[in-house]
């Protein structure tokens, strides 16, 4: 699978990326598989994925300047507030070969960034991390450009 996508603006971006999902929609959907644990999966999660994408395509369309991301979608940066630190992280979510942890770039399919994806801003959500529960509220989200970071 090649994950290479261009600076794009932020709707071409999106349309190929639905473009890449298509492609390799097999090889996404058992990594996902392989990656979630059984009380997690949600069924047919990449079509779920796509539509939102798709409704994000069409709000686009609609509107003549950049309408605000309102959910985490894949190429998006997500700050999350850490209610009970007063403390804020940024979160890249990307593909799983564009994964670089130490940088903020996560996978979608990681279990941070599985548990972030699709969620709105301004929602409240418990992250499940290897130390417990985290609780978060999903503060911001903008286009990420992987070219120019």
């Amino acid at each position: 699978m090649n994950h290479s996508l261009p600076a794009l603006t932020e709707k071409e971006y999106f349309i190929r990326q639905l473009t890449f999902i298509d492609d390799n929609y097999q090889d996404l959907n058992s990594l996902y598989v392989s990656s979630t644990p059984l009380k997690e999966r949600k069924k047919d999660f990449l079509s779920i994925y796509v539509s939102e994408v798709e409704q994000y395509i069409a709000l686009c369309d609609q509107v003549p300047a950049e309408p605000p991301l309102r959910k985490v979608l894949i190429g998006t940066k997500v700050t999350v507030f850490f209610g009970g630190e007063d403390d804020r992280e940024d979160y890249h979510i990307c593909l799983p070969d564009q994964s670089d942890p130490d940088n903020g770039c996560i996978s979608f399919l990681s279990p941070v960034g599985r548990q972030l994806l699709l969620k709105n801003k301004g929602e409240q959500t418990s992250l499940i991390i290897p130390s417990g529960q985290l609780d978060v509220v999903i503060e911001n989200i903008s286009y990420w450009d992987q070219e120019t970071g």
